[in-house]
């Protein structure tokens, strides 16, 4: 196996989207993707020109070729993807909404093959990825799946390797919210770079301003928390410094979803770049930016061309003019 910069892992989902709108019982017509917040990222690193690997299980059925075919087609390295011969791919429905609505979602995942992602599902080529990308959603998924999430961040981090953390909230997903708090935040202590949305934040630490849900962390010895703001940008803090970067306006909201994923892909990229806390956060709010003018989860996610030339034009506009006599 070549070096592997990023490894991230999680469940990938088919997805059936609707193609016209209304209650999803009324619609006859959708569109088959693919959708899963932890695998959102890893497509957009991938973009980028990292090398990724993504960890997970699939059933054995058209469904968890689907996923796999798609996911090799946008170059992510799946093969340490198990193939499930008991357990079934999981799958959802999503509603098509207008003017940037969020869609309803309806999830069948119970019981899925990634489910059953356990501790036993590490190889020793997997910890020597540069960096290790999670969130809270495999955790929500099974105490296998939690065990996994703690070991692979524990020892990665052990190893210096960097981690970033998206809580990513499914309170579904989990038998009671203080559960859900409990195990997201430690969690969250376990890495390195702890991205939340406000909300999010508010609600894993009691506390209501970006600088206290920021603190939270960092208190929990994390090295910097990255909080998006929505269309308002984001708010981070290091021990050293913290700063709010404006968000990039948009002409058109057409879809939500994958808008915190793009985020992360350009928070986690920029850092792996050695740029600051405050370039990577800019180079967030513009993928998130990005993702949220396009339908589909991760169809918005730019190429390493399309950043290179935006970064570009942004800082020719932002250079000094030169004085004339």
């Amino acid at each position: 196996m070549s070096e592997i910069d990023i490894l991230s892992f999680g469940e990938t989902m088919t997805m059936l989207v609707a193609e016209q709108t209304g209650d999803l019982a009324a619609v006859r017509h959708f569109e088959k993707r693919i959708a899963g917040a932890d695998s959102n990222v890893a497509i957009g690193l991938s973009r980028l020109g990292f090398n990724v690997a993504w960890l997970s299980r699939v059933g054995n059925d058209s469904m968890g070729r689907f996923v796999i075919d798609s996911l090799q087609q946008e170059g992510v390295d799946c093969r340490h993807v198990t193939v499930d011969p008991a357990y079934p791919t999981g799958f959802q429905f999503k509603s098509l909404e207008l003017e940037g609505a969020d869609p309803v979602v309806e999830y069948f995942r119970r019981g899925s093959a990634a489910s059953h992602l356990s501790v036993n599902d590490i190889v020793p080529a997997l910890l020597k990825a540069r960096h290790l990308h999670a969130t809270g959603i495999p955790a929500a998924l099974s105490a296998t799946c939690r065990e996994l999430s703690q070991t692979l961040m524990i020892q990665m981090r052990e190893s210096g390797r960097s981690v970033s953390f998206d809580p990513n909230l499914r309170p579904s997903l989990w038998s009671s919210q203080a559960e859900m708090i409990r195990e997201v935040n430690h969690l969250a202590s376990l890495a390195d770079w702890v991205m939340p949305g406000l909300a999010e934040g508010e609600l894993l630490t009691g506390r209501d301003t970006p600088a206290d849900i920021a603190q939270f962390y960092l208190d929990k010895g994390v090295e910097a928390v990255v909080i998006k703001l929505g269309a308002k940008g984001a708010y981070y803090r290091t021990q050293l410094n913290q700063a709010f970067v404006p968000g990039v306006p948009v002409p058109q909201v057409i879809d939500t979803v994958g808008a915190g994923d793009g985020f992360a892909v350009g928070v986690i990229s920029a850092l792996l770049e050695n740029l600051d806390f405050a370039q990577a956060t800019a180079r967030g709010n513009w993928i998130g930016a990005q993702a949220v003018q396009s339908r589909g989860d991760m169809e918005g996610l730019p190429t390493r061309a399309a950043l290179q030339a935006a970064e570009s034009t942004a800082e020719s506009t932002n250079a000094p003019r030169r004085q004339t006599a």
